[in-house]
């Protein structure tokens, strides 16, 4: 982090040199064409969607899409913006949007709809959405994309051989456990998969159950309060259980891929995912569904919502062409339009439905209506400025918890130790 920041500050500077007129640090002129970069490839068609409308609109304009990797995406993008040569427009992710607002590389869209409302991002996006694409300082410095919820995914076949209702809203923790034992002993496959990750794994747990990761203000970490401690340990627990694989296996197989081998019957996972795996497990429709969250014993209800958005360079604070294609990506017509391409759901408020729809193209129908039911009850996914300098720790902490190396309650103590040194030494 702090070679990221010294590289961030030599950027800063040369970005002052060359002054706010150039394009993504190059000498465009104000039309032509203007780069986006993507790290989803399954999200690739509603991306060149979004471009070649805005093309249709604006001849003189075209949208080149680029993608790569996640890994390779951030590494591209670190060193772009530290010789001054960021995509045009590139996507921004809550992990790292913190870093390159509050270092001055992403520009200020605070004002981006000033001349169509004052109110624009209030009035179409909801708070979860704006503070996804928000800095430290308030100030919004990317475009709200999508939004998402996380829903469990579960095999109809497993449950029928083992003649168990499938999963619904009246489900809890318990209920999980049982299903799972009894797929287990009537077809030898895996229950639930308890993944040991965050979003898609123990933050829904500790939400549920009434804990949290950071307090509301972010000054704290909340694995010392007794809520979130129980419910890490009844999620660590099921790893105990023989349905549940552990997380050496996951070191080799993703939940995902185990699920469509039909090695296990259930996993969490999320709505941005759910159009490639219809496409790419053909041979597994009607035989999978998704289902709302169990809830905790006493009937708590979370779940982990994040969100996407479009940002750009600092560079381009007054590039109106940039700009331009911006204001179009976070209208009512391009929000419908990556809807529409099943992307991802929309974050404009109202256009969940376009998402849906997008799903017609199959013979298959999943309940698809979870993930948006479960807005009511989401939780913003957990980030502060901190959160790059203790991810990584509290995951090597976890998995020494799981392996038996660090009892429960110490690695549960050392993780919340963890958080809290890298939040003083953010601060």
């Amino acid at each position: 982090m702090k070679k990221f920041l010294r590289m961030v500050s030599l950027g800063l500077a040369t970005v002052m040199a060359v002054g706010l007129t150039a394009c993504g640090g190059g000498s465009k002129s104000p039309d032509g064409t203007i780069t986006m970069q993507i790290w989803d490839t399954a999200q690739r068609d509603g991306m060149q969607a979004l471009a070649d409308a805005y093309h249709e609109q604006n001849p003189d304009v075209t949208v080149e899409i680029q993608v790569t990797s996640w890994d390779e995406y951030w590494t591209k993008l670190e060193a772009a913006a530290t010789s001054n040569t960021l995509p045009d427009v590139f996507w921004m992710h809550t992990n790292y949007i913190l870093q390159y607002a509050d270092n001055g590389m992403l520009a200020d869209l605070t004002d981006l709809y000033a001349d169509e409302s004052a109110t624009y991002y209030t009035d179409h996006y909801s708070d979860v959405s704006i503070s996804n694409a928000s800095g430290s300082d308030g100030k919004i410095y990317g475009v709200p994309k999508d939004k998402d919820t996380v829903g469990l995914v579960y095999n109809k076949e497993m449950f029928d051989a083992a003649n168990i209702a499938y999963p619904d809203e009246t489900w809890t923790w318990d209920t999980l456990v049982e299903a799972s034992q009894a797929i287990y002993d009537a077809t030898g496959k895996y229950g639930y998969m308890a993944y040991a990750d965050d979003q898609l794994g123990y933050w829904n747990f500790v939400y549920q159950n009434g804990g949290y990761i950071l307090n509301e203000d972010k000054t704290a970490a909340g694995f010392d309060v007794p809520e979130t401690i129980e419910a890490m340990k009844f999620y660590i627990g099921l790893q105990s259980y023989d349905w549940c694989p552990d997380q050496n296996y996951f070191a080799e197989t993703a939940p995902g891929n185990a699920f469509f081998s039909e090695q296990g019957a259930m996993f969490l996972e999320g709505d941005w995912n759910i159009m490639s795996e219809m496409k790419n497990y053909p041979e597994m429709q009607g035989k999978w569904d998704v289902a709302v969250l169990p809830s905790s014993p006493d009937g708590g209800r979370a779940t982990i919502s994040n969100g996407l958005c479009y940002a750009t360079s600092a560079n381009n604070q007054n590039n109106e062409v940039v700009l331009d294609f911006l204001r179009f990506l976070g209208s009512e017509e391009g929000q419908r339009i990556q809807g529409e391409s099943g992307a991802a759901i929309p974050a404009y408020e109202g256009l969940e439905e376009t998402w849906i729809t997008a799903f017609d193209q199959f013979d298959y129908d999943l309940n698809l209506d979870a993930f948006i039911e479960m807005f009511d009850y989401s939780v913003q996914s957990v980030n502060d400025k901190s959160r790059p300098n203790w991810k990584s720790k509290v995951t090597d902490e976890l998995l020494k918890i799981y392996g038996g190396s660090v009892d429960i309650d110490t690695g549960l103590a050392n993780i919340n130790q963890i958080i809290n040194d890298a939040i003083a030494d953010a601060a």
